[in-house]
C-alpha cells in the first residue's frame, strides 16, 4: 500500500469536547478581546464570551430545547452565532448550520431531515424562515434580536451550566453541516466532538498559527471552512475574530488593515480581486506575510498573481466537510505553488484507481483517499451513502483524483464527482436537475460546470423542453423561487435530445464539448 503521511509528528488525541477546548484556549486570556463585530464594533472579552455561553447554555437545557434534539441555527457571521453555537455544544445538543440564504424549499428539507424542531433565525429572513417551518409540526423559532411576537435568544439565558453536559466524544454529532453528493439532495455529515478538536489542532499546527493572530471573518460559519478554521480555531488557539456577515472587499481590506491582520483566510474567487481590483491599492496591506486559500483548488497563474500584489506567501489546502474539513495544507515555511500542501499530523493519504481500489505507483494520478481521526462519523439517516464514500478500513474517498509528488506535495488535477465549485459553494448537478424535470414544459435537463474565473465554476443547463415558447429568462425566474443564489443557472442551452449512456447516465464530457 503506497501510503503518505508528514514527517511532523502525531499530535495527542485530546478527551476534550469542542468547548471545553475553545474555553481552554481562553483560560490564560479572559481579560482580553477574543470577538470583534465587524459591523457595529461590539467587543467581547474571553470572560465574557465564556460567560454568555454558560448562561445561554443552562438556560437551553432549562427549557428543554436541547436535550435530544437538534437545534437549527440559520444566520450570518456574528459573535452570537460563536456563543449560541458553543451554549448547545456545551449543553450536550446538536447543531444543524443553514445557509442564510436558502429558500423556504431548502429549509424545510434540512429541518426536516435532520430532525431540528428548534430554529435560531435573524429578523432579516424570518418571513423565509417560517414559510419553511409551515409544514414542520412543533417546530419552534427564535430570533438573534428583537421582533414583536417572536421569541428572542436574548430572553432564553438562564443560569449557567457550569460544566459540559457528558457526551460520547466519539459518536455524539455536535454538528450537522450539510454537504452537496453527486446525486440527490443535501446529505447531513454527522461530525462528533473528537472531529472537529483533532482537526483545530491539525490546522494550528500545519499552518504555524501563531497566538495573537486577527482575522476578518467573513467566510460563513455556517460552512465547515468557516466553522473549524475562523471560528473554532482562533477562539481556542489564541486568535481574535472579527466577524462579517458577509463579503464586501472594502470592508474586508480595512479591517485587514486597521486590525494588522498577518493573514487572510479566503476562497479563489477573493484571491481573483486581490490580483485584480483597484481597490487594494488604497490600504495598507504590509503586515499580510500569508493568504491562504481553500475550498476549491486555484490555479499556478492566480496564486501568483496574489503573492507579487501583496509581496506575501499565498498558499493553499485541501478539505472537505466529511473531513472537518482539512486533510492538507502548505506550510509557510515550504511553499509550493499550485499544492493543496501536506498531509496534516494524524493524517494518511493514498492516490488509488478507482476502478480496482489498488494503490497508483508514486506520482501518478487517481483518487485520493484520506485517513484520520478527522474523518467523519458518516452520513445522517444514509447507511448506503457512507458506505459508498468509507471504506470498512476507515478509508474516505474523496472524489478528487490528485497526484502527490516526491517530496508528499499534493496537487488537485480533476474531479470524479460530478460536483460544480462555484466561490467555495457545492451545487450537485442532480439537485438542480431534479428542478428542471419539475417543470412541467421540460422534457429533459442536465446541468454541467463551466470554468469562470471570477466564480471557479458556474452551473450550466442543457433543456429539452416541451413548449418550444418556453425562453431562458422564464427558466432561470422557475429556478430562483425555489433555490439558493450559488445553486443558480447561469446559461440555458435548448437542445433536443440530452446524451446519455445506455444505462441511462447523463454524458456529461459530451454537453461539455458543446461548450468549447
Amino acid at each position: 500500500m503506497g501510503l503518505y503521511q508528514t514527517a511532523a509528528d502525531d499530535l495527542p488525541i485530546s478527551n476534550l469536547s469542542i468547548t471545553q477546548r475553545v474555553f481552554a484556549g481562553l483560560a490564560d486570556r479572559l481579560d482580553d478581546i477574543v470577538l470583534i463585530d465587524g459591523v457595529d464594533g461590539r467587543r467581547f472579552t474571553a470572560s465574557t464570551f465564556i460567560d454568555q455561553v454558560k448562561r445561554l447554555a443552562g438556560g437551553l437545557l432549562a427549557q428543554g430545547l436541547i436535550k435530544d434534539k437538534t437545534v437549527a441555527l440559520m444566520a450570518p457571521n456574528s459573535p452570537e452565532y460563536c456563543l449560541i453555537f458553543h451554549a448547545v455544544a456545551w449543553a450536550g445538543g446538536t447543531i444543524t448550520t443553514l445557509n442564510p440564504t436558502y429558500t423556504s424549499n431548502e429549509i424545510h428539507h434540512q429541518l426536516q431531515d435532520s430532525g431540528a424542531d428548534f430554529l435560531i433565525t435573524i429578523p432579516e429572513i424570518l418571513k423565509t424562515a417560517q414559510e419553511g417551518i409551515a409544514l414542520l409540526k412543533d417546530t419552534q423559532i427564535c430570533v438573534i434580536g428583537e421582533v414583536s411576537g417572536i421569541s428572542s435568544i436574548s430572553k432564553l439565558y438562564g443560569a449557567p451550566l457550569e460544566q459540559q453536559v457528558i457526551v460520547d466524544l466519539d459518536k455524539h454529532s455536535v454538528v450537522i453541516p450539510y454537504s452537496s453528493g453527486t446525486t440527490g439532495l443535501p446529505k447531513g455529515v454527522c461530525l462528533s466532538h473528537r472531529n472537529l478538536v483533532i482537526n483545530v489542532d491539525q490546522i494550528a499546527t500545519a499552518a504555524e498559527f501563531k497566538q495573537g493572530e486577527t482575522a476578518a471573518a467573513f467566510l460563513p460559519f455556517f460552512h465547515i471552512y468557516g466553522m473549524t478554521v475562523m471560528m473554532n480555531m482562533h477562539l481556542a488557539c489564541g486568535g481574535v475574530l472579527v466577524t462579517m456577515p458577509r463579503f464586501d472587499l472594502e470592508v474586508f481590506l480595512r479591517l485587514c488593515q486597521d486590525h494588522k491582520s498577518r493573514r487572510m483566510w479566503i476562497v479563489p474567487p477573493v484571491a481573483l480581486a486581490l490580483a485584480k481590483h483597484p481597490l487594494v491599492d488604497k490600504f495598507d496591506l504590509s503586515e499580510i506575510d500569508q493568504v491562504f486559500s481553500g475550498a476549491a483548488p486555484m490555479g499556478h497563474a492566480l496564486s501568483d498573481a496574489v503573492a507579487r500584489r501583496l509581496d506575501c506567501e499565498m498558499l493553499q489546502g485541501f478539505g472537505m466537510t466529511e473531513l472537518s474539513p482539512v486533510s492538507h495544507v502548505t506550510p509557510l515555511s515550504g511553499p509550493r505553488s499550485g499544492s493543496s500542501g501536506l498531509a496534516v499530523p494524524n493524517t494518511q493519504c493514498r492516490i488509488v484507481n478507482p476502478d480496482n481500489g489498488k494503490d497508483i505507483v508514486p506520482g501518478g494520478e487517481g483518487e485520493l483517499w484520506i485517513k484520520g481521526p478527522q474523518v467523519m462519523i458518516g452520513y445522517l439517516n444514509n447507511e448506503k451513502a457512507t458506505q459508498d464514500t468509507l471504506n470498512n478500513d476507515g478509508w474516505l474517498k474523496t472524489g478528487d483524483v490528485a497526484i502527490i509528488d516526491k517530496d508528499g506535495y499534493m496537487f488537485i488535477v480533476d474531479r470524479l464527482k460530478e460536483l460544480i465549485k462555484y466561490k467555495g459553494f457545492q451545487v450537485a448537478p442532480a439537485e438542480l436537475e431534479a428542478i428542471l424535470l419539475a417543470h412541467p414544459k421540460i422534457r429533459d435537463a442536465a446541468v454541467i460546470g463551466k470554468l469562470d474565473d471570477e466564480a471557479g465554476e458556474v452551473p450550466i443547463a442543457f433543456v429539452v423542453t416541451i413548449d418550444p415558447a418556453l425562453n431562458e429568462t422564464q427558466i432561470k425566474d422557475y429556478m430562483a423561487s425555489t433555490l439558493a443564489h450559488y445553486k443558480q443557472i447561469h446559461k440555458v442551452h435548448f437542445i433536443d435530445e440530452i446524451p446519455k449512456s445506455p444505462s441511462g447516465k447523463i454524458l456529461r464530457r459530451l454537453l461539455r464539448r458543446r461548450l468549447t
